[in-house]
């Protein structure tokens, strides 16, 4: 019974399909797969293992899924926490345009590096990214020893890049990333929503998907109001008729967000077995209307659609807690309808196999159980919070965080013991990260000191914000809502 990772007499969530949960339990691996997991036996810990651990006191569990996220801004955390929505937009917008047109590299780099730091170290061990310019991404998760899909978010109504530059970039990316760093690192095809592109932009990406029939189509999709309106703009019913047109409606979409779906969307979805990433966080700290719709999630799981959870922006909310999200995702559901929305233990199998299952990986991934890739956290319970250890499933998802992770193992190498990350040096990183704020605050109007962030003046992010892309979406949507209210 030899391996190479033996962990024994811990709490083992095994998330499986019977979501056993082992009081006294021991999990093996060996050649980066699950070998065991099963009860404890009194010689487990004489097991011949290049690595024992000691479970006592710990909690077992898969290592948590990112569904949706960005990355490259990430050394601008506290930078919109205290801005109105129309600031952080336009500021966002304006760094975003520079991005696209080939500026603060540095900061974006360093922005990758801080993200993978800090996702490591919580227990987040595979994300689902996209971003303007993700090959530093790929790179730096891939070199952690991490796991991540990154797609170049691809829009001709959001930034002024030609679509045909942006296309023969995302080709180069996939060609030169998918199914890198021993398959941990996958290429996607991110067309960045559906209120920012047309219906060209969507063909070229069906075209393009059609090229890689092995990629996801990741999107942002009934997000907003402004959603189904372009859609109409673009000569179908609503964004999902649209992407029904184009080919795109299928197993391969991961659609983030989905706020405003309604009955039909949600039937619609699941007989295309397209999949759904809930990110709560970001619109309860930035939601625009009290009275707006909450993203449907009881009843698309319900319809067998499945629904991870990702943490989206976290520079906009300060966090880096995917834990956090599950509780959020509970917070926030029960006050817009009412309480018990969800049980503790349907939230833990959205941070983690609903996930896995979303990224089209859930034979692989996000659960405990012989065959699968050994992605593993190790979860310190010994601690006055976690006392008593009771309703472990309410504990991971109401109480658990970050800092409680004390081992992280993907892949069957080790991450992180004892709370000491073994893949990354975290005072370069803080310094890398520190050195291009300096800069980025050198070079551009914002001031970002320990009492707060003062952005550039409207002035200065009006002069800085595409112009070409951005004054089509506003124009398009205007005439849209025009002919929706007045036909003719």
């Amino acid at each position: 019974m030899a391996a190479d990772i033996a962990i024994h007499d811990a709490y083992v969530l095994t998330v499986d399909d019977r979501n056993r949960l082992y009081e006294r339990g021991t999990v093996l691996i060996e050649d980066g797969r699950i070998t065991e997991v099963r009860a404890t036996q009194d010689d487990d810990a004489d097991i011949p293992a290049d690595r024992v651990i000691d479970g006592e006191g710990k909690l077992v569990m898969p290592g948590l899924v990112n569904a949706h996220t960005h990355l490259e801004l990430t050394p601008l955390t506290g930078a919109f926490s205290d801005l109105d929505l129309l600031e952080m937009m336009g500021g966002m917008t304006a760094i975003y345009g520079q991005i696209a047109a080939g500026e603060y590299d540095y900061l974006t780099e360093a922005g990758y590096e801080l993200a993978a730091l800090n996702f490591l170290a919580g227990g987040v061990t595979t994300v689902n990214s996209m971003d303007v310019r993700p090959s530093a991404g790929a790179e730096t998760f891939g070199e952690a020893g991490l796991r991540g899909f990154f797609g170049l978010a691809l829009s001709d109504l959001f930034w002024d890049v030609p679509v045909s530059e942006q296309f023969a970039r995302a080709r180069e990316f996939i060609d030169e990333y998918h199914d890198t760093y021993d398959g941990r690192i996958r290429a996607t095809i991110t067309p960045h929503d559906d209120w920012s592109c047309t219906r060209e932009l969507w063909e070229r990406t069906a075209a393009l998907a059609a090229e890689y029939p092995d990629l996801l189509v990741h999107t942002h999709l009934l997000e907003l109001e402004a959603s189904n309106t372009m859609a109409r703009s673009n000569g179908a019913a609503d964004s999902l008729d649209l992407l029904a047109d184009v080919g795109l409606l299928d197993d391969r979409l991961v659609a983030a967000h989905f706020r405003l779906a309604d009955e039909a969307d949600i039937r619609r979805t699941a007989e295309a077995d397209a999949s759904v990433a809930h990110c709560p966080s970001i619109f309860c700290y930035w939601n625009t209307d009290g009275d707006v719709q909450w993203t449907p999630v009881p009843e698309l799981r319900d319809a067998g659609v499945d629904v991870g959870l990702g943490i989206d922006d976290h520079y906009w909310h300060d966090s880096y807690s995917l834990f956090g999200e599950a509780r959020q995702a509970r917070l926030a559901a029960n006050l817009k309808r009412s309480a018990g929305q969800y049980q503790s233990m349907e939230l833990v199998r959205m941070l983690t196999i609903d996930g896995a299952e979303a990224l089209g990986v859930g034979d692989e991934l996000g659960s405990l159980e012989p065959g699968k890739r050994a992605d593993v956290l190790v979860v310190d319970l010994d601690k006055p919070k976690f006392t008593p250890v009771t309703n472990i499933p309410a504990q991971v998802t109401n109480n658990a965080g970050p800092a409680d992770v004390e081992t992280v193992i993907v892949d069957g190498d080790v991450l992180m013991t004892d709370g000491e990350i073994e893949t990354m040096d975290a005072n370069n990183v803080r310094e890398r990260v520190a050195s291009a704020v300096e800069r980025f605050v050198a070079e551009s109007e914002w001031e970002l000191g320990i009492g707060g962030s003062d952005p550039p003046s409207k002035l200065d992010v009006a002069r800085d914000l595409p112009t070409r892309g951005p004054s089509q979406l506003l124009g398009r949507l205007a005439f849209q809502s025009a002919r929706d209210k007045f036909p003719f």
